[in-house]
């Protein structure tokens, strides 16, 4: 199979690049900076150019899959007006790229999969939200939506589209986690806010294993909710962090605090809460390897944990 990645030199699409080479499957991998990335078995990079597929159009030709991942990280700065805009824009270019290329391909792929994430349904409170659950409000409900409809024009033109609406993914080397961990490491570690919000999480290994089966599986359409079955509060991560680096996880960080130093981002991200289930996964038979938090934390923090996905 040959898969062409947008955005596969993040987080998680380095770990899906790296499981299917190592299932001699041929990746391609659309990135801005293409001559800046280690060369790999099995990898060919293309420039990623704007909002045009000029520069990798030839690569869409006999692949199986496109899967388009392209999103600045929503945690990698202050929410001024300017990141917002940056954080919208990059979804919509890459969206744009894509729907390009595949209007152009002379032998487009058949399969999209597009990502999102479990912010399209805002803050949900203690419901059960599958699948079928509408877009909630607030800017990451809907930056979600807008990245979601950036490539929706893809279905018109005869293909399967999957989208990922991802949870925080938690895995060793990158993403949330280390973030996550660092008070913990200084006795500093406790819930935020209440504590009674839901933290939607999947780990790495299952993030890979997901996103795989929705580029393999016929009947993988339209959303999927990728989170682990486990959902849980932000008192109950706690703990679990607590556990698994043997410290405490008294010292609450407060609503109030993390609204001066965090503004709208501290509300979205920390303070809201979703208690996703993957209900599509589940129907198409999908099985977690981590299904909930203490063996996801257990497994990452073992030396051999960096080896999976």
């Amino acid at each position: 199979m040959k898969a062409v990645i947008a955005g596969g030199t993040g987080f998680i699409g380095r770990a899906l690049v790296r499981s299917l080479t190592g299932d001699g499957h041929e990746v391609v991998v659309l990135s801005r900076r293409p001559s800046g990335n280690p060369p790999a078995p099995g990898v060919t990079y293309a420039p990623f150019d704007g909002a045009t597929g000029d520069g990798w159009l030839r690569h869409l030709d006999g692949a199986a899959v496109l899967v388009n991942l392209v999103g600045e990280n929503i945690a990698a700065g202050y929410w001024t007006a300017a990141r917002k805009a940056r954080l919208r824009q990059s979804r919509l270019d890459a969206g744009a790229a894509v729907m390009d290329a595949l209007r152009r391909a002379a032998d487009p792929p058949p399969v999209l999969v597009q990502g999102s994430a479990t912010g399209f349904y805002g803050d949900r409170g203690e419901a059960l939200v599958d699948e079928a659950a509408p877009a909630g409000t607030g800017f990451l409900a809907e930056l979600a939506r807008n990245w979601e409809a950036s490539t929706a024009g893809a279905e018109a033109l005869g293909l399967r589209r999957a989208v990922a609406r991802t949870a925080v993914v938690l895995g060793a080397g990158g993403g949330a986690l280390p973030r996550m961990l660092a008070p913990y490491r200084f006795f500093l570690g406790g819930p935020l806010g209440p504590g009674t919000q839901y933290f939607p999480w999947i780990h790495l290994a299952d993030e890979v294993a997901a996103i795989r089966l929705l580029m393999e599986h016929p009947q993988a359409s339209g959303p999927f909710n990728l989170a682990a079955p486990g959902a849980i509060t932000q008192d109950s991560l706690a703990r679990a962090l607590g556990r698994a680096l043997g410290r405490p996880a008294v010292l609450r960080a407060p609503t109030l605090l993390l609204r001066l130093a965090l503004g709208e981002m501290a509300q979205e991200l920390f303070l809201n809460g979703v208690r996703a289930v993957p209900a599509k996964l589940a129907q198409l038979g999908f099985v977690f390897r981590f299904p909930d938090i203490g063996t996801a934390l257990a497994d990452i923090l073992r030396a051999g944990g960096r080896s999976h996905g």
